[in-house]
């Protein structure tokens, strides 16, 4: 079988993030909500803690929103910044 040369890696794909843990926070408040009317029933079968789970995953959540959205905001502001050096209008890169 003859050698083939190597290609080089594709450059990673960037998914919807901030639509992937908001989908997840929604789901974990879903489940907090849906659970919390049999917290009676739960704890008298040792499972008294899952809305307590859930909940620590919503809020949880809620800071991985705000690290997602800040995190696309600073590739966002690196790529305008590029495109803008790569023009030579000065802006925001010469500062």
């Amino acid at each position: 079988m003859p050698k083939t040369a190597l290609r080089s890696a594709p450059p990673p794909l960037e998914g919807n993030d901030v639509a992937i843990v908001g989908t997840g926070t929604v789901l974990w408040f879903v489940g907090f909500v849906a659970l919390v009317p049999f917290q009676g029933w739960l704890s008298d079968h040792d499972h008294g803690t899952w809305p307590w789970i859930c909940l620590s995953g919503g809020l949880l959540g809620l800071i991985g929103l705000k690290y997602c959205t800040a995190r696309r905001a600073a590739i966002r502001r690196a790529r305008a910044a590029e495109a803008a050096e790569a023009a030579g209008e000065p802006g925001e890169a010469a500062l």
